[in-house]
């Protein structure tokens, strides 16, 4: 499938960002498992390295997949019922919560030659086992690779024990090796003597040659000479782990030496680290200025704790974002109850993440909704983990109240509702965020097809509407009452509950309700085939969006329905042209369905117009991301199947079925960037496929992008020069700083060649 290709390079995993040391048994004994085992468990104590190896045995595994790896981090869950949402996620699949989404899991798999790693399942072992014997039932093509600290106990598992580094003193020894490796990154200027050498040998087998344990100690180098760091390590772990309850010795010196590198730590940099263990998954300086900092630690000083904790190995920073190792946030967790501080910092953090949510409300109908959510989406396990804060203290209602851009945006349905079904029930008492969480709740229940709980939360809005005697909100109402009759089937009644929301909203409402009722009033004339009706309705929608907006989600869907209902008039070149701008917008926002949709509707346009090969190569492309997604071809709706059918009834007419068909396999095989390129442009031949680089080498778009890169471009910038994802663009860097060998963007300008640099992207088409 195309669009999988680019996500088959072991580049969809995340990178590493230190030298990957031994472990050559361990990857020989694992790549003669694939062949032949479907479940494998990596299993040992943490710090021991389990993750580091499964990632790089998964990218080793890549290439022999047609459907390539996907990963599932695991250690941010705090309930097991979430767990088919997170593989969902890994899986890219849109709705992910509940039933419908284990369901979503279960079917894109079935049919699919894929390695899923799930990563860390000690904490929810007998629910991970569980997930695991299904899928393997159902998808006799997928392999799982585990990591955790026990097995998952099933019959399919093969076990593999995750060990210690190799202890030989020799320098061969891999403990040794990691050892000189990360002292040399931490102190450049270092070598060691014959006798020095001797002295850290032995140090790592004081450390049981556990790879964290040993990446800690060598960054105390910077601040202590070898022998003084033996003697001390040695002492420390005797204070440390006096009076203690007996334990695996492993288990002893890990917890010893993340304790004794939380000692040679500042007291800012101590008390930073258990803050910041309240983010669920990575952060940036704003979001640690805005919840760890106050007078006991000021925003000038948490810079300097900030750069401490990266030096010593306690941070990883990945751009201008940090991270925690597990094991490392699990200590700063428990620093942070010895605290008393828990309670304060989870309202801190909700209360930074509801203003994010909240801002991107206020600016969502803006040129700014795209920039937005996607700063967004980077924070969704933290977004998850103040929901499940708030959930816990019984301040869910005003956080699920302001997410619904968020969810909307991301095509979020399923999960939308779980959390604002919650809500509702936590706070029944009406108020303005109540009723705010009724109109999405409602909206969400119509995009996932529920009428009747769509007319049962609109029932309650009309209520509680009519409690605040607000006009605008019982215009909202009659809206959700509207859309719940179409997905009823009642255009009718619809149509006649629509336009009684629009006479309230024109006069009582903001410019956003408007146009979100004349986009849904304009979707059911379409799909009851009252073209002119429709393009009336859209043409509002347009105007109040604004000629220039950049506005991403009501515009895509405008066009995109304006465009069936041009077709429906018999106008195929109006149709060609706002299926374009549906695509372009939809494709800024990194929406599968709605670019999906969008080529479905590019083809049915291009067929219209009698351009067979351009549909049948766009229609490939639609293909690959329909089976992507797991969904049924234009909505699964009953007219518009009909013109789909028609479509290829036509095509197959046109060009005969074998020919027909082996356009459809060129275009399903195009990588995503490309089919959407050329959907965008006024092509009819195929684009020629980029060329497989030399080792090392960059391909023609790399290039492309390197060229831009070199001219100053910001990833954001690029994506909307040459059209493609944010997403896109992020991985493509990330590809060309690995192949050149650089670790900046700065880097790239004087390694990409003049001719590249002057020609300029347009010129290599």
């Amino acid at each position: 499938m195309g669009f999988l290709s680019s996500w088959r390079r072991p580049g969809h995993l995340p990178a590493e960002l230190t030298s990957f040391v031994g472990r050559d048994d361990e990857l020989a004994q694992l790549a003669q498992l694939f062949r032949r085992a479907r479940l494998v468990t990596l299993v040992g104590p943490g710090g021991v390295g389990k993750t580091r190896l499964a990632l790089r045995a998964a990218a080793q595994a890549a290439p022999t997949l047609a459907d390539g790896i996907r990963l599932a981090e695991l250690s941010g869950l705090r309930g097991p019922e979430r767990l088919p949402e997170v593989v969902a996620d890994a899986l890219e699949l849109p709705d992910r919560r509940g039933p419908s989404g284990f369901e979503a899991v279960v079917n894109y798999v079935a049919e699919r030659e894929l390695l899923l790693v799930l990563d860390t399942c000690e904490h929810m072992v007998d629910t991970c086992a569980l997930l695991v014997g299904v899928l393997l039932a159902q998808a006799p093509g997928l392999r799982i690779l585990t990591t955790s600290r026990q097995p998952l106990g099933i019959p399919a598992e093969h076990v593999v024990p995750v060990r210690p580094l190799g202890l030989a003193e020799e320098e061969a020894g891999e403990a040794l090796q990691l050892f000189e490796q990360r002292a040399a990154s931490a102190v450049p200027s270092l070598s060691f003597t014959a006798e020095e050498r001797r002295l850290a040998a032995t140090l790592c087998r004081r450390l049981d040659g556990i790879p964290l344990a040993i990446e800690l100690a060598a960054v105390r180098l910077r601040a202590l000479p070898l022998g003084v760091l033996a003697a001390r390590l040695t002492e420390s772990f005797t204070v440390l782990n006096a009076g203690r309850s007996p334990a695996l010795p492993r288990h002893q010196n890990i917890a010893a030496t993340i304790g004794w590198s939380h000692q040679l730590c500042s007291p800012d940099e101590r008390l930073l680290w258990a803050r910041l263990s309240v983010f669920g998954g990575d952060f940036d300086l704003p979001a640690v200025d805005a919840v760890c900092t106050d007078a006991q630690l000021p925003a000038g000083s948490v810079v300097d704790s900030l750069v401490g904790l990266v030096d010593k190995s306690v941070l990883l920073r990945q751009g201008d974002r940090y991270r925690f190792l597990d094991v490392i946030r699990d200590f700063g967790s428990r620093r942070l109850d010895e605290t008393g501080e828990t309670a304060a910092l989870r309202r801190r953090l909700i209360a930074y993440f509801h203003a994010r949510l909240r801002e991107f409300e206020k600016r969502f109908f803006t040129s700014e909704q795209v920039p937005l959510h996607k700063a967004l989406l980077a924070e969704h396990r933290n977004l998850t983990a103040a929901l499940e804060y708030a959930d816990a203290d019984g301040t869910l209602l005003p956080l699920a109240a302001a997410m619904w851009p968020y969810r909307l945006c991301a095509g979020h349905p399923a999960e939308a509702r779980y959390w604002m079904d919650r809500a509702l029930d936590q706070q029944p008492e009406v108020s303005e965020d109540r009723v705010k969480t009724l109109v999405w709740a409602a909206t969400f229940a119509v995009i996932q097809g529920d009428a009747e709980a769509a007319h049962r939360l609109a029932a309650v809005l009309q209520e509680q509407a009519a409690q605040l005697d607000d006009p605008r909100l019982q215009g909202l109402a009659l809206m959700c009452h509207g859309m719940a009759w179409a997905v009823a089937g009642d255009s009718q009644e619809a149509v006649t509950q629509l336009r009684l929301s629009l006479d309230r909203l024109r006069k009582y409402g903001t410019d956003l309700d408007v146009a979100l009722a004349n986009l849904r009033l304009g979707i059911v004339h379409t799909l009851h085939n009252r073209p002119e009706a429709a393009i009336g309705a859209f043409e509002e929608v347009l105007r109040l969006v604004g000629e220039d907006s950049l506005e991403s989600y009501v515009q895509g869907h405008t066009h995109g329905f304006l465009a069936v209902a041009h077709l429906q008039a018999g106008r195929p070149a109006a149709a060609e042209h706002a299926a374009r701008r549906a695509l372009a917008l939809h494709d800024r926002r990194a929406d599968v369905l709605g670019v999906a949709l969008s080529l479905d509707f590019l083809v049915w346009a291009a067929t219209d117009l009698g351009r067979h090969q351009r549909a049948a190569l766009v229609l490939g492309g639609a293909d690959a991301l329909f089976q992507l997604l797991g969904r049924g071809r234009a909505l699964e709706n009953a007219r518009l199947l009909r013109v789909h059918e028609r479509a290829l009834s036509d095509l197959d007419r046109a060009m005969g079925s074998q020919l027909l068909h082996q356009v459809r396999r060129t275009g399903a095989s195009l990588p995503h960037e490309q089919i959407v390129d050329f959907a965008l442009s006024d092509e009819t031949a195929p684009p020629a496929r980029e060329e497989a680089p030399a080792p090392g080498g960059l391909t023609r778009r790399e290039r492309e992008v390197a060229a831009l890169v070199a001219g100053g471009m910001t990833n954001r910038e690029i994506a909307e020069h040459l059209v493609i994802s944010k997403r896109t663009a992020d991985t493509h860097v990330e590809h060309i700083l690995a192949k050149l060998g650089v670790s900046s963007r700065t880097q790239i300008a004087p390694l990409v060649p003049t001719t590249d640099l002057t020609r300029g992207p347009e010129d290599e088409r």
